[in-house]
């Protein structure tokens, strides 16, 4: 359990310890940042600020278990923020349709499965980067969004569906990838 150690001297101060944990994590954070906010430069926005804020409340963290699920709960919000500031300053793009790369149904090796991720509407494709590409369990993801876990499920098993459709699967074959 060395996570939970680092998380306990980095609530003591331990610099050192803290920034172990951040860059344990900061290909995690990354990727759930840029599935919520997609540009670059908002990802570095969010996780910066998630990084500050980690530090100065580390201390305030009662269960050295639940530190991944409070960190990635602070890029959360922090994501959220930008998504509202955004809003206010520029029209919302309409939501993605289908896939319409000429031939990639069939070309699978040449499919980046985290681009048709990224076509998801946030709410699908939070939960599926949190499940798929941080291996994070339906339970934890539901402490993290701050929803119910029958909601978790249902918006894994409708992203599932979609990325099928877009991908040109037999939905039988996605969800045989349940957990």
């Amino acid at each position: 359990m060395q996570l939970e150690d680092d998380v306990k001297l980095a609530r003591q101060g331990d610099r050192e310890a803290f920034t172990r944990l951040i860059h344990r994590l900061e290909n995690g954070l990354y990727g759930v940042a840029r599935s919520m906010v997609t540009r670059d430069e908002d990802c570095a926005d969010a996780i910066q600020e998630t990084i500050l804020k980690a530090y100065r409340g580390i201390s305030a963290l009662k269960e050295p278990a639940y530190f991944k699920t409070w960190l990635f709960r602070i890029l959360i919000n922090e994501c959220n923020l930008i998504l509202r500031k955004r809003k206010r300053t520029i029209p919302t793009e309409s939501l993605p349709g289908k896939l319409d790369a000429p031939g990639a149904s069939h070309a699978y090796d040449r499919i980046d499965l985290r681009a048709v991720v990224d076509r998801l509407e946030e709410t699908l494709r939070v939960v599926v980067t949190l499940h798929y590409f941080e291996d994070m369990p339906l339970k934890q993801i539901a402490q993290v969004l701050d929803t119910p876990e029958g909601t978790v499920k249902s918006r894994l098993h409708r992203a599932r569906l979609l990325l099928a459709q877009w991908l040109e699967l037999p939905a039988e074959r996605m969800m045989n990838c349940e957990s």
